[in-house]
């Protein structure tokens, strides 16, 4: 009888040791969990003609893939930029994110090769048309108020 209520004991352990593993594999590392907003980044201001953003830096691609979803404000003059490791097509989609957004995705070289209005919580994929290094998001109509367009160019600071 005793030997039962030792195996028993062995297999319920056994399965709490793995709901917890299971449990910790499902945050990604990060502490925290998927539906929650990224911390505050690190910021740059970034000179785009006579304008200027704040911009918080998407690094990594935990930070890239969450970026301003679940937040709740976003003030003018302020952004998320997105900087990726090498020149490739991206898309966007807004699941998740309530603020209306402008993005500008831009080339290596700081051109801004396409500025589109993005609609909060869609999830339809917004492409870029050409391989970019960086996106820049900012509260919607920023670029428009500012009279930043296509070929403006964004001075980007070094990163890491």
């Amino acid at each position: 009888m005793r030997k039962r209520y030792v195996s028993i004991l062995q297999a319920i352990i056994t399965s709490l040791l793995f709901l917890v593993f299971f449990a910790a594999c499902g945050q990604k590392g990060t502490g925290q969990g998927i539906d929650t907003p990224n911390p505050k980044l690190k910021t740059v201001d970034l000179a785009i003609g006579t304008a200027t953003v704040k911009a918080e830096v998407a690094l990594t691609e935990i930070e890239r893939n969450r970026g301003l979803m679940y937040r709740t404000t976003l003030r003018e003059g302020e952004g998320m930029l997105f900087a990726f490791d090498r020149d490739q097509q991206v898309s966007f989609w807004m699941k998740n994110t309530k603020l209306p957004l402008s993005l500008a995705y831009i080339l290596s070289d700081g051109t801004i090769v396409q500025i589109l209005d993005l609609v909060p919580f869609s999830e339809e994929p917004r492409p870029s048309t050409r391989s970019i290094r960086y996106a820049l998001e900012v509260p919607q109509g920023w670029f428009g108020r500012t009279g930043i367009k296509v070929g403006d160019k964004v001075q980007i600071p070094p990163l890491k």
